[in-house]
């Protein structure tokens, strides 16, 4: 893997720091220093307006806008929809002696900018010097609340370092944010006003009428008297400050923004709910919301800390890691999903794909369960789109899609939406995977066991038996290596497909046996049938799954072994991404995949491969694998460890955590790789830790890496805050909070309770 990292960031072990202005690493800051708290987010872009290369964010879960496609071929879709640019909350322009601040002009120096993850603020301070020799130094602090998901607050400091005189600030609210592909502003402005120190207004987006209202109250120890400014989709407060040499003075901005992502809420209904929480915002005190805001990571540093001794790159990258993911993604709304950059950026245009149930879920399945059941929930409330999706690729049950942000097919590339099969598989393995490790069988009953009838039903209805062989697959698919287009009985999708069928009779036989009622009811909903649980039946036990009985290894799908092969080492580097310097027809000519197909479904299933099957596999797919998704590197690492290649399981591992931090795919301004920050917490959890939740129990194999003195991390299982301690002698392990529970450890079945557990390193448990 020809990565190099770009280092420029201070390295401490609770906050990202950036020390220096850089104009050409402007806009990956602005991704790293995001905000967010899963209802909205905003990139780390100067408030202030910036003239150079920017990128200024803001985001809200679920608003999007639809995109008309012209496409006339049946089951390829003919619109999208896609998460759009917002409203600017943070807007400022500061004005002295009529010079205007901007960093791509103005002089500045001792230039800072932190993102501390005990308060989870964002602070940036300067000191600008105005051509007339004034030096003023500024410092902007925001945060988008934990507790009131609604509120986002902005604080401005001035301190005149050489100077008394007056400055003029316009602070507002803008609607003329450009969604950067589209290249214009994606909003229509409604209604703009204001009562009672409230300055407000609401626009809707173009096409798909989703609404937002936006509201801000201004507070400062300094009589400000604003006066109103207002324009297309603008409103804003404009005010003179007084400024005394060496005295600090501030004024603090309190946002609130309330969205209707439906669409169907009336204006005037969401105008009155916004101005009512404009006006209990109004009474809130600036040091109870930054004292609240740290109170909420204080608790989730005391459960979901990785520590690590001896390496302190890494223990600042798996911090911002778990910080993200939390800002991301906690459950507190239902029906959600998780973009593939987060509310960091407008790439994938905010799009979730099957990574949220292969790499999200099982972070937040042992670390806040809430958001575990709140992720499926999302699959549960478009399971409609889902269904309506199968009709349109002429099968039955629930097609779930590839790329989506309200449960429609969102992917443009036929390729994909109509051929990558094993989202819905995705879905089945995420409810199988949180109800076997939460015990929530309640959501299985009510919500799981619908979807695992519809899945069942399309994956019946999409595969067909092989002519010559008198076995069932899937013909003309992609598999999760998108450089092998077009094949049949991918491997993976067969396996996974094979796996969701035998689920759903499972549970159909339990539901029928332990709770009759609530499978009567399920039963009626489906219109279940006793011939389709059989044909079901059957196709499971007939399903092909490539495989060499000789060498062990898995063939990704049929005629992989006979591909020409090339050596992708002899590829120069100055070749990547290949997407962008290959044509595209010539990366599917060859033996070389993008990321894990068959190494995917061993470490999802991975209790059900010998360490020698897992061993033949990635030593013949690792070769062969270019990494070219950011997604690929820590299950190799991960299947590395186990096998007993440790030197290798660091080097897939050495970036996992700085993926974004040192901007090693050179992408990070787009946004931050949200999926693949839940890969880093896999990779030393399921890596090194050696965790598995497929078996009966869950189970703990660790290693020590080589240059760790030590490391520690949490897991919830069965409702038990587990601690494990790793150190070059011994491994600890004790349950937190809880009470007890049973786990496997080096293959011994043992007790934890609130008594601390000492035990050896096992021999070959040291890693390099």
């Amino acid at each position: 893997m020809a990565k190099v990292a770009d280092k420029y960031l201070k390295v401490d072990p609770w906050a990202i720091i950036e020390e220096g202005f850089d104009q050409e690493r402007n806009r990956t800051s602005e991704s790293i220093f995001s905000l967010g708290n899963e209802y909205m987010g905003v990139r780390g872009y100067a408030e202030e307006g910036y003239s150079g290369d920017t990128l200024p964010g803001s985001y809200f879960n679920g608003l999007n806008e639809e995109q008309a496609i012209g496409n006339h071929y049946k089951g390829i879709i003919r619109s999208l929809r896609y998460m759009v640019n917002a409203v600017d909350w943070l807007y400022t322009r500061i004005t002295l002696d009529g010079e205007q601040l901007d960093l791509a002009f103005s002089k500045i120096s001792d230039y800072s900018r932190r993102l501390d993850f005990r308060t989870g603020t964002y602070c940036r301070e300067f000191v600008w010097h105005l051509e007339n020799g004034k030096q003023l130094k500024l410092t902007f602090t925001r945060l988008v609340s934990m507790t009131m998901s609604h509120l986002g607050l902005q604080r401005v400091d001035f301190e005149p370092l050489n100077f008394t005189g007056n400055i003029q600030v316009c602070t507002g609210l803008d609607f003329g944010m450009i969604h950067e592909e589209r290249g214009q502003s994606m909003w229509n402005g409604l209604c703009s006003g204001g009562a009672d120190g409230i300055t407000a207004i609401m626009a809707e987006t173009l096409t798909t009428g989703n609404k937002l209202f936006s509201g801000f109250v201004l507070q400062s120890p300094v009589q400000l008297s604003p006066s109103r400014v207002e324009r297309d989709k603008f409103i804003g407060e404009s005010f003179t400050l007084p400024l005394i040499e060496g005295e600090r003075v501030h004024y603090t901005k309190l946002a609130v923004n309330c969205a209707d992502s439906s669409g169907s809420m009336a204006a005037d209904v969401l105008w009155k709910e916004g101005m009512e929480l404009a006006a209990t915002t109004a009474g809130l005190n600036e040091a109870e919301i930054f004292n609240a805001q740290t109170e909420y990571w204080k608790g989730i540093w005391e459960t979901s800390d990785i520590v690590i001794e001896g390496d302190p790159e890494n223990q600042q990258g798996i911090r911002f890691c778990i910080f993200q993911l939390y800002q991301t993604y906690h459950g507190d709304h239902p029906g959600y999903n998780i973009g593939a950059k987060g509310l960091t950026g407008e790439a994938y245009r905010g799009l979730a794909f099957w990574d949220t149930e292969s790499y999200c879920l099982p972070f937040y399945m042992f670390n806040n369960p809430k958001a575990a059941k709140s992720l499926l929930e999302f699959r549960y409330k478009t399971l409609p789109e889902a269904m309506q999706r199968a009709k349109a690729v002429d099968c039955e049950g629930a097609c779930y899609p590839i790329a989506t942000i309200d449960g429609t097919e969102s992917c443009d590339l036929w390729q994909h939406s109509n051929l990558q099969l094993h989202v819905g598989t995705a879905v089945s393995y995420g409810i199988w995977h949180y109800v076997k490790n939460t015990g929530d069988r309640e959501f299985l009953y009510n919500k799981g066991a619908e979807m695992l009838i519809q899945i069942s039903r399309f994956y019946a209805t999409r595969g067909q038996w092989g002519a010559r062989s008198g076995q069932f697959g899937y013909f003309g698919v992609m598999g999760p290596d998108e450089f092998q287009l077009m094949v049949n009985n991918n491997c993976y999708i067969n396996l996974m497909a094979k796996k969701s069928f035998e689920y759903t009779l499972e549970t159909v036989a339990h539901m029928q046996a332990a709770v009759p009622e609530a499978f009567a009811q399920l039963a009626a909903k489906t219109a279940l049938r006793e011939d389709e649980l059989a044909d079901w039946s059957s196709k499971a036990e007939h399903m092909r799954i490539p495989l060499d009985q000789d060498s062990g290894v898995y063939e990704e799908h049929d005629g992989f072994f006979d591909m020409p092969h090339i050596d992708i080492h002899s590829i120069p580097v100055t070749e990547f991404p290949l997407y962008s310097n290959w044509s595209y027809d010539r990366l599917y000519r060859y033996d070389m995949i993008k990321q894990p197909d068959v190494l995917m479904f061993m470490f999802l299933y991975s209790g059900q491969f010998s360490k020698e099957a897992k061993r033949a596999n990635y030593e013949y797919y690792e070769p062969r694998c270019i990494h070219e998704s950011s997604l690929s590197p820590s299950i190799h690492s991960i299947l590395a460890s186990e096998i007993g290649k440790p030197e290798e399981a660091y080097h897939f591992f050495e970036f996992a955590t700085r993926l974004d931090l040192d901007n090693y795919n050179r992408n990070t301004r787009e946004g931050l790789h949200t999926t693949s920050i839940a890969a880093a917490w896999m990779n030393i959890v399921y890596g090194f830790g050696g965790m598995r939740s497929d078996g009966e129990r869950l189970s703990f194999q660790p290693s020590l890496p080589e240059r760790w003195t030590s490391y520690s991390f949490q897991v919830m299982y069965e409702g038990v805050l587990l601690k494990l301690e790793v150190t070059k002698d011994s491994v600890r392990i004790q349950a937190v909070s809880g009470g007890s529970t049973e786990i496997i450890m080096n293959g011994l079945q043992i007790k934890v309770g609130a008594d601390r557990i000492v035990l050896p390193l096992g021999e070959g448990m040291m890693a390099g």
